[in-house]
């Protein structure tokens, strides 16, 4: 899916007549009423839902199961786009929503990032699209050095840097706002979203996410033919596939064999399915499964955005996208996004123990005796009460010390902002700066409250990397929906109290409390979790010559940001323990990419040892 939605002006149908121009034949256009192209794209089938009142228009595109009648209400009864604040709000699935109201245009996408919204000047007017990729086309725009030099920070730059644009001129829409358009081209964002209070006891909290989780799995589901699920064993692709069966689709559960034969998911997938009897259920044997890395040379053809963070299992998800489609599936539901709503986050305990201190003492009992906490670090930690701009400013002096051990305990708004030992002095001073700039700038954090604004960063960054994986999936014949990453989940799932969905004397206790009664309850008591560094370490051994060949010559040290050397000997060295692992990956995304998007161009991206 491409699409392009332009503002009901002379100027942009000039730029309409461009688009139509480059690709004559779009599967698509979608008109104002005036006839000037509204919205042009490549869209699957039925995952466009459209409405008319008068000379108003509204459009969701993606997965949504409303009616257009609806649709047409809403638009009747609001007196300007800030009016559909409430239906935009309301509305199960995944989408993005898109509205030509008497000449204005309000376009926004996700909580998640799911569905983003990318916005670049184009002769004059403002336009949007669900991808960098037309803007680029429209625009001419280069490549963002630094943005490029902070894909190597990791686990993940701090937000907002997490928003930037790898292009010049092609920005990112924020998470809660809209962008609305004019006629004569200009264009401002609006906020119209808000994080929940974490302020509902579980209880009631349960009986939200259990149907915000159902309500987003039957958008998936209602239109029946075949689908899709994960059945991993794990608790949230175990509710995931549980939910699906109570829709009118035929349901196919896969699994992956896993490479450690300590590994457990086997028994716990194999309990699941024998409560879903009307379900098929393919286990994928390890043999048959491309290794970690597996076409790690491969230039990827529609490499346009940014780096593809599961450059790791890219093979893998091809694979599975291939094989499952032929077994019939039209979409597939990945448990992705459970951890990140509803893992007991250590860092939860900033709140707990301001809210409710004698809970919050049981609870950091459990976390030390997990982490093996020592009791003066851990209790600077929670007393730390730095604004977000002030910590912002701190992670640019600690961006080469030591990684953090998991023996430190940390309540900052997010953990570990590190650059990689082969990453150059002048990449680091780069980044050093803007984290500088940009903490002088004032930013406000996501939500208020440290858990949530770190919840939401994680949301949205799986968001990013479930979106590109949709991508890759779909072009092989499988779209990729990730039910716990809907807004109405999201909301439901950050409405809950931090003592109650963070306890860690329980896994995932909110989950498993919206599940109790559709998951057997034999299944909910999962004591464990399994882990994946056997597959990691076979990839390295399996692909060793490829990932050698890729050290040769590499983009990133003729752009001036690593050393190639001190990347070679890290990948190729030893890795007695999996965590130094995380930071590789980051590279090899960020090389293959740039390699990527230097095929593709007619010009390189790297010249003249920048790129």
């Amino acid at each position: 899916m491409e699409f392009v939605v332009l503002p009901d002006g002379p100027a942009a149908a000039a730029v309409g007549a461009r688009l139509l121009a480059e690709r004559p034949t779009p599967t698509q256009i979608i008109p104002h009423a005036s006839g000037r192209p509204w919205i042009i794209g490549r869209f699957p089938p039925g995952e466009v839902v459209q409405a008319e009142a008068g000379q108003r228009r509204i459009a969701l595109i993606g997965a949504t199961a409303v009616a257009p009648e609806t649709l047409r209400r809403a638009l009747e009864r609001a007196r300007s786009v800030r009016d559909l604040d409430t239906t935009a709000g309301s509305l199960p699935g995944s989408f993005h929503l898109v509205v030509s109201f008497d000449g204005r245009v309000r376009v926004q996408g996700s909580v998640s990032a799911i569905r983003q919204v990318f916005r670049a000047t184009v002769s004059g007017t403002v336009v949007a699209a669900d991808r960098p990729q037309p803007l680029r086309r429209l625009t001419g725009a280069a490549l963002d050095e630094t943005s490029l030099a902070l894909q190597l920070v990791k686990p993940l730059p701090p937000w907002p840097l997490t928003e930037r644009s790898l292009w010049q001129g092609i920005e990112r829409l924020a998470h809660d706002h809209y962008l609305e358009l004019s006629q004569d081209g200009q264009a401002h964002e609006r906020r119209w979203w808000h994080p929940p209070e974490p302020e509902v006891p579980l209880t009631a909290g349960a009986a939200t996410i259990r149907m915000a989780l159902q309500e987003a799995v039957a958008v998936r589901t209602r239109g029946g033919g075949t689908v899709s699920a994960d059945l991993s064993g794990g608790m949230d692709s175990t509710s995931i596939s549980f939910l699906a069966a109570e829709g009118p689709a035929r349901l196919i559960t896969t699994r992956w064999e896993a490479e450690d034969p300590a590994n457990d998911d086997r028994q716990w997938a194999t309990r699941a399915a024998r409560s879903l009897p009307d379900a098929q259920h393919q286990v994928f044997a390890r043999e048959t499964i491309p290794a970690c890395f597996t076409g790690i040379l491969a230039a990827d053809a529609d490499a346009g955005e940014a780096p593809f963070e599961m450059i790791r299992t890219r093979a893998q998800l091809i694979h599975h996208a291939r094989a499952t489609a032929e077994l019939g599936s039209t979409r597939h539901l990945s448990g992705d996004g459970g951890d990140e709503l509803f893992y007991a986050l250590p860092i939860y305990l900033h709140t707990v123990i301001r809210t409710a201190p004698l809970t919050a003492v049981r609870q950091l009992r459990t976390h030390r005796a997990l982490y093996r906490w020592k009791r003066l670090p851990l209790l600077a930690s929670l007393s730390d009460r730095r604004s977000f701009a002030r910590w912002l400013a701190s992670t640019s002096e600690t961006l080469t010390a030591a990684p953090p051990r998991p023996t430190d305990p940390d309540s900052g708004w997010a953990s570990g902002t590190r650059a990689p030992a082969w990453v150059t002095d002048e990449a680091v001073g780069r980044i050093r700066d803007v984290i500088r700039e940009t903490a002088v700038s004032g930013p406000e954090p996501l939500a208020p409250l440290r858990g949530q604004h770190f919840a939401l960063q994680a949301a949205r960054h799986c968001g990013s990397a479930m979106r590109r994986a949709g991508e890759l999936t779909s072009r092989h014949g499988l779209p990729l929906h990730a039910p716990f990453l809907d807004d109405r989940v999201i909301e439901a799932a950050l409405s809950v109290r931090f003592v109650d969905r963070g306890d860690p004397g329980a896994y995932k206790p909110a989950l498993a409390a919206a599940m109790r009664g559709i998951v057997p309850d034999g299944v909910l008591g999962r004591p464990t979790k399994a882990e994946f560094s056997a597959e990691v370490y076979h990839g390295l051994r399996a692909n060793r010559r490829d990932l050698a060949e890729l050290c040769e010559d590499m983009s990133l040290a003729r752009a001036g940001l690593i050393d190639p050397a001190a990347f070679r000997s890290a990948l190729l060295g030893l890795h007695p323990v999996p965590r130094t692992l995380i930071p590789l990956e980051g590279t090899l995304a960020s090389e293959s990419w740039l390699r990527s998007v230097s095929s593709s161009d007619s010009t390189p991206a790297v010249a003249g040892g920048k790129p």
